[in-house]
């Protein structure tokens, strides 16, 4: 017995033989491109002199044949600093796109070091989960020979706030801060393009809500409700893996480069900064 199609089944069949190359198709040009979607990195030549418009160290480190580390020190003037910030920064430009966020460390006694990832600044090597990883660890590992381990805060912000929290979750400091965090980087991104299986597309993982879960030290998240970047609500997941003594600092109004303008945020940056002592 033949069975004959209906008119729309054919149109549906039409549209999946249509739709499935297609989706493949953007699927592979995603994958194969994914560091272009989720980084904006500025390389500058080694021989680059940056200009700050404060006093800075710069160190460049060979990680390995194929990878230099470059790290950025911001020294306290003409006193004793209190601490250190180890603040790893977001995924745009470079070290220099951040600078302005150290006046504020500054103001309360402490120096700010900063890294650049592989293809930002002058760091180079392969874009891996794990070459971050170390970045980190070894700027952690620098600032110890200088102070004691309840002397440093690490300070993560936005793309950061992953490594930060991995960094935290393995190394002991005074405090973990993280300014307009994700989940995961993987929710981040289902966020955006919903349509592809981010949990395995992904190179870069960065699970910050699994770090969190056996950080000891204190933690302080803070978060716009107007982020467009990192939206509230993914970030607001976080709260189920605090634990008691944690803060989730809703800044009302905030997007995700305008925090510091914020009296709430300032505010508690001020009182946080005023515990940590050397």
């Amino acid at each position: 017995m033949a069975f004959k199609t209906s008119p729309y089944a054919k149109a549906f069949l039409k549209a999946v033989r249509w739709i499935l190359p297609i989706y493949a198709l953007a699927g592979i040009l995603v994958y194969h491109f994914q560091d272009r979607i989720f980084f904006r990195p500025v390389a500058v030549p080694m021989d680059h002199h940056y200009m700050f418009g404060m006093p800075y160290l710069e160190r460049n480190i060979r990680f390995r044949d194929d990878a230099n580390l470059s790290l950025v020190e911001f020294p306290v003037a003409d006193q004793k600093p209190r601490g250190i910030v180890l603040y790893l920064h977001g995924n745009r430009a470079n070290i220099g796109w951040y600078v302005e966020h150290v006046v504020g460390f500054h103001r309360n006694g402490y120096e700010v070091w900063m890294i650049d990832y592989p293809g930002y600044g002058k760091s180079t090597g392969p874009m891996e989960t794990d070459v971050l990883f170390a970045y980190a660890m070894q700027m952690y590992k620098l600032a110890r020979k200088k102070v004691s381990a309840d002397s440093i805060i690490i300070y993560g912000k936005s793309l950061g706030t992953g490594i930060a929290a991995w960094l935290a979750s393995r190394q002991p400091s005074g405090r973990l801060i993280l300014e307009a965090p994700y989940y995961s980087l993987s929710s981040l991104a289902t966020s955006r393009l919903p349509i592809f299986p981010w949990e395995r597309m992904l190179r870069i993982r960065l699970d910050t809500w699994a770090y969190l879960q056996t950080v000891t030290v204190p933690v302080t998240i803070f978060h716009g409700t107007n982020d467009g970047m990192i939206p509230y609500r993914n970030a607001v997941r976080l709260k189920s893996v605090l634990k008691a003594g944690d803060a989730f600092v809703t800044v009302p109004g905030g997007s995700h480069r305008d925090l510091g303008r914020f009296t709430e945020y300032r505010a508690v940056m001020d009182s946080l900064l005023s515990i940590v002592r050397q």
